[in-house]
């Protein structure tokens, strides 16, 4: 079986990083995988795919992602392939344009990774989307939340079968072997406390909120942000103008996110919306005590294990970390929860669901 996984980029983002991850996966399962991209531009997960499987062969357009000409480029792969799997926003669109194109029709389908977006509040995006969705044999929601969403979105049957929920999983094993930094290693002293979020730097990240609540801690707590994006300028310029650059300190894109995980105190994620964030289940496995925003996509999962905060409320995610820091027992407790429900989002269980389901639109 031949599949191609479409996405607009390999840049810093949990889709991003779950097309490597289950590409990989999927070719030691046998499936002939390969990706292709709206933008090619060489990134640190381009890099890590060509190091980990150089037979995956990484295909590239030229050009703004959002040319609609890329409908036809995109069309030209298909009789290549068994199954088309597309990824994101503009993909999502010009993968479906590019069947209803062809005169040979292909099985395609969309995961969906996020519970909203700016276009389901514009109502000719509305009409779009459903025309586009009814394009897809199978539209596959990552959690409950995007599940229910993208339903209502559409106004389809709860019980439709165009739509399936596969849940997103990480690679456990990578989590729980990685070998923590000492905090020298780091840069830090012994007695510093450390906060972590791994994110982009996107209006639906809110990193804002955690740089607040550092400001109402002690001083040797410190937060580290990792991930890159529009808005990373922005929060710089903040915290000069707060004077705490002592205190947040951006680290950019990393490759070694479980050793950062599992070499800090505390691991955080503030986040407007999620569909079911990786860097949420990374937090949650890494043996940290994990909190979240009790948002979309966010606190149904880590609530009843890690801890969730009112979302934008940096006075009681403040008060939260100064909690757990001060009492081991409890932050013991936290984390020990955070890694049992991990166990649920295993990335080999999310594979060979993909499979069966490709197995199936390919009969």
């Amino acid at each position: 079986m031949k599949v191609l996984q479409v996405i607009n980029s390999l840049g810093a983002g949990g889709a991003e990083k779950l097309v490597v991850e289950t590409s990989l996966l999927f070719a030691k399962k046998g499936i002939e995988i390969n990706i292709l991209l709206l933008n090619g531009e060489k990134t640190p997960l381009f890099d890590s795919l060509k190091i980990a499987n150089n037979t995956i062969q990484v295909y590239s357009l030229v050009g703004n992602i959002y040319n609609p000409l890329h409908v036809f480029k995109i069309k030209s792969f298909f009789k290549n392939y068994d199954i088309i799997h597309a990824h994101l926003f503009p993909v999502s669109y010009w993968v479906a344009f590019a069947n209803f194109f062809s005169l040979k029709k292909k099985p395609i389908i969309f995961t969906e990774h996020n519970t909203t977006n700016r276009r389901r509040s514009i109502f000719i995006f509305k009409i779009i989307d459903r025309l586009v969705y009814k394009q897809f044999k199978k539209t596959v929601t990552i959690s409950e939340a995007v599940d229910v969403n993208l339903k209502k979105h559409l106004s389809v049957n709860e019980k439709t079968k165009r739509i399936t929920k596969i849940h997103n999983g990480i690679d456990l094993k990578k989590i729980q072997q990685a070998i923590a930094y000492t905090k020298e290693e780091l840069g830090f002293e012994d007695l510093d406390k450390l906060v972590l979020q791994v994110a982009s730097f996107t209006p639906q990240k809110d990193q804002k909120t955690l740089i607040k609540a550092i400001q109402l801690l002690p001083k040797n707590v410190k937060l580290l942000l990792v991930g890159s994006g529009p808005l990373i300028e922005e929060y710089k310029n903040f915290i000069k103008t707060e004077q705490i650059e002592d205190r947040v300190f951006f680290l950019g894109i990393r490759n070694d996110v479980p050793r950062l995980l599992k070499s800090v105190d505390i691991v955080a994620l503030s986040s407007h919306y999620e569909g079911l964030s990786l860097s949420c289940i990374e937090g949650m496995a890494s043996g940290k005590p994990f909190i979240a925003s009790n948002t979309p996509g966010l606190g149904d999962i880590v609530d009843g294990s890690g801890i969730v905060f009112e979302d934008s409320n940096y006075k009681e995610l403040a008060d939260t970390i100064i909690d757990l820091l001060n009492n081991d027992t409890f932050s013991a407790k936290v984390a020990t929860q955070c890694i049992k429900k991990a166990q649920y989002f295993d990335i080999n269980i999310m594979v060979t669901s993909y499979i069966e389901l490709f197995k199936k639109l390919v009969d």
